[in-house]
């Protein structure tokens, strides 16, 4: 397939390993933990024996060290067999990236053994008022001698009620907006956090997604993350950086919804012939697989970019935007393919379109990414 083009022997060993697995051993019980809405937590230790907790954490902190390409081709190996498990399983590591941007080095051996171990991490930046609009934060922390005290609500968060770690934005000085936002790591067991309702999604349904709470919540002051008011700051570079990791997921599944829809148009007879046959057919396959080999290119040139330190915000949207409704419209397209066959759950293919419409949603919706695209090509003139 041409996804294992280009790579070295170490990730087509990694890659392989990860279908592998997962098409024997996950595949079968997608159906019954989407329709339960639970993560497979099974799953989640089996990779672990594996070895692949903690794959994007550097090995000096207790992760693999691998980069950011060899990110995205496994976990597009992931989201082939399951979105939502490649979702959370991807995001166990996600709370402890600004650590890795802007924590101290006690903060990133302390966590990053952690992680290596198989504890999983949630980042709290999301509130009903506040999704792309980090200044609207209504999560405070107030500081009390030699500690902060968090008040707020976290909506919309992954690993939220299975997390052992948060990463938590919260205002510190409200009337600064962005430049008020300060990130703290809050343990699971921190006396006032609790988990509120898990939502009962369209798609991504094995991903846990859920609120969480803080209610007077003390924490050190050694438990902020850089400096106070720094987190916005913090948090647009981290973005820049996961785009593509958080997009790969998306390329896998779009890959599955192409390879499925050519084996049932070639098995589908209708006149006599297969409907493979067809140039209505053909040309949907065509652009399928065109958009599928396009978006992979820029996800994996935007990772090569982070590979040599380069966060561009520009092209971290492009690719956000391009791979999330090019995964959607192929998803849609085999669909269609599959007729009346493919809107009943018996088939794979509707689950895949559901998974699909969360990429052009989460990480900041892709109107805000055009928002971004659109500053930096044209910027406001100064007055």
């Amino acid at each position: 397939m041409s996804e294992y083009r280009l790579m070295t022997e170490d990730q087509r060993g990694m890659v392989e390993l990860v279908k592998e697995f997962l098409m024997k051993e996950y595949l079968p019980l997608v159906p019954e933990y989407d329709q339960k809405g639970e993560y497979p937590m099974e799953i989640h230790k089996k990779m672990g024996e594996l070895g692949l907790f903690a794959m994007d954490i550097p090995e000096e902190y207790g992760g693999l060290g691998l980069d950011a390409v060899s990110v995205c081709l496994i976990r597009e190996a992931m989201g082939y067999v399951d979105a939502g498990f490649a979702s959370s399983f991807s995001a166990s590591t996600f709370g402890i990236k600004p650590v890795l941007l802007a924590g101290t080095e006690e903060q990133k051996k302390a966590y990053g053994e952690r992680l290596s171990q198989g504890q999983i991490s949630a980042m709290c930046l999301t509130e009903p008022q506040s999704g792309s609009d980090m200044g609207n934060t209504k999560c405070k922390a107030v500081r009390d001698g030699d500690s902060y005290i968090l008040n707020g609500t976290k909506c919309f968060i992954t690993n939220g009620g299975i997390a052992d770690i948060f990463t938590v934005a919260a205002a510190t000085a409200p009337e600064l907006r962005n430049g008020g936002i300060s990130l703290f790591i809050v343990d699971r067991n921190t006396p006032g956090v609790s988990v509120g309702k898990e939502e009962n999604k369209l798609g991504i349904r094995t991903s846990n997604t859920t609120d969480v709470i803080f209610e007077d919540v003390r924490v050190p002051a050694s438990a902020l993350i850089g400096e106070e008011n720094a987190g916005f700051a913090i948090s647009q570079k981290l973005l820049a950086r996961t785009r593509p990791t958080g997009m790969a997921a998306g390329i896998g599944l779009a890959q599955r919804a192409l390879d499925l829809a050519i084996d049932y148009a070639q098995q589908r007879i209708t006149f006599g012939k297969p409907i493979a046959s067809r140039q209505a057919i053909k040309f949907k396959l065509a652009d399928m697989e065109i958009k599928i080999q396009t978006a992979r290119a820029q996800l994996l040139y935007n990772a090569m970019l982070i590979d040599q330190g380069i966060y561009d915000s520009l092209i971290g949207s492009i690719t956000k935007t391009y791979v999330s409704e090019a995964a959607f419209e192929v998803a849609n397209e085999a669909v269609q393919i599959f007729g009346g066959y493919g809107y009943s759950r018996e088939y794979p293919v509707e689950k895949l379109l559901r998974d699909a419409r969360i990429y052009s949603l989460f990480e900041g919706t892709n109107e805000i990414q055009r928002m971004v695209i659109g500053g930096v090509l044209a910027p406001k003139k100064k007055a």
